[in-house]
């Protein structure tokens, strides 16, 4: 199973949903994302954390404070003995914000560019691998990159699934409380 990438959505599925993440203190992780990631890490699964951070383009805060927030989910997860294997975020956005930031990009979800560097640099076989979410973007991505696909209801999952789904045109292939949820499903299927 080493060559499977577990592709997790950031705020939503990790950690709590906030809106813009524009300061340390407002990142909060789930309690149970540490046990779902360790217990990837013990199966030999890659865990990958791919998201889009547009508040960067959108001028609501910097680089570093992305990477300070991805420090710190580092830290956490250490602490809790899991590991993530890479940290991939967009901070492009097509319409808004300055240059180099504001661009049409192949990195920003829904478009496959994370997962496919992803691959290259972890060697993983996307066909085998797994996009988990909160947002209908997510679903998108799997089906772009070819992956298998689990919509979460933590973070904006509830209200997205309830009030929206019946206007997607893919649909997510399972459906999780979440993370952890997500994980044993991921397990059962890999089996």
């Amino acid at each position: 199973m080493r060559n499977v990438g577990i592709f997790m959505d950031r705020d939503g599925t990790i950690s709590e949903e906030v809106g813009y993440v524009n300061h340390l203190s407002r990142f909060q992780i789930y309690p149970w994302a540490a046990q779902a990631i360790r217990t990837l890490n013990q199966k030999g699964l890659k865990t990958v954390v791919v998201t889009n951070q547009a508040g960067v383009a959108r001028g609501y805060f910097t680089e570093d404070l992305v990477i300070q927030v991805h420090e710190k989910l580092r830290q956490e997860m250490t602490l809790a003995g899991a590991n993530l294997d890479a940290i991939y975020y967009c901070p492009h956005h097509p319409s808004v914000g300055p240059d180099p930031y504001r661009q049409e990009c192949s990195c920003r979800k829904p478009k496959p560019g994370m997962l496919y560097r992803a691959a290259a640099e972890l060697d993983l076989d996307l066909s085998r691998s797994f996009v988990v979410g909160d947002r209908y973007g997510d679903m998108e991505l799997a089906h772009n990159a070819g992956t298998h696909s689990i919509f979460v209801l933590s973070g904006y999952g509830l209200g997205e699934y309830e009030y929206q789904r019946h206007n997607w045109k893919v649909q997510p292939e399972w459906v999780a409380q979440n993370l952890l949820e997500a994980t044993q499903i991921i397990l059962n299927t890999l089996v």
